[in-house]
C-alpha cells in the first residue's frame, strides 16, 4: 500500500514552515479536480498524518496546494500585496503500485523547490 507525505522548510528565516495549510488534489482525466485532503503543517514543518494512504491513494494524477503567501503574511514578510508566491501547486503522478512518496517544499518569498523524497 502507498502514502503520501510532504514536509515544508522555510529557507528564508532557516526553520521549518509551522501551519501552512497544504490541500491535496486529485486531478481526473476530463480535468476535474477533486479536494482530497487538507493539513496544516505541526511546528516541525511536517503533517502529523499521511495526506493519503492505503486503498484511498491509487494510480493518478494529484497536485499538492501549498498556501505558502498566507505563512510567509502571517510571519510580517510580505510587505508587497500580491506576494510574488501565494500559492505552490505540485503536480505528480503515481504509478500502477504506488510506494511511500514524499514530497518536501524548500520554499522562501522569491523560489521554491521540491523533489521526491524518501
Amino acid at each position: 500500500m502507498g502514502s503520501l507525505s510532504t514536509h515544508v522548510l522555510d529557507t528564508a528565516n532557516g526553520c521549518p514552515a509551522a501551519n501552512i495549510l497544504i490541500e491535496l488534489v486529485r486531478l481526473e482525466p476530463e480535468g476535474s479536480r477533486t479536494v482530497l485532503a487538507s493539513m496544516r503543517t505541526n511546528t516541525d514543518g511536517r503533517t502529523t498524518a499521511p495526506l493519503l494512504a492505503g486503498e484511498a491513494f491509487g494510480r493518478g494524477s494529484y497536485e499538492l496546494v501549498f498556501h505558502v503567501g498566507e505563512y510567509f503574511r502571517g510571519r510580517g514578510c510580505i510587505t508587497a500585496e500580491p506576494p510574488f508566491l501565494d500559492l505552490v501547486p505540485v503536480r505528480f503522478q503515481t504509478s500502477e503500485r504506488p510506494q511511500h512518496y514524499h514530497i518536501p517544499l524548500l520554499v522562501s518569498l522569491f523560489s521554491y523547490t521540491t523533489y521526491r523524497g524518501s
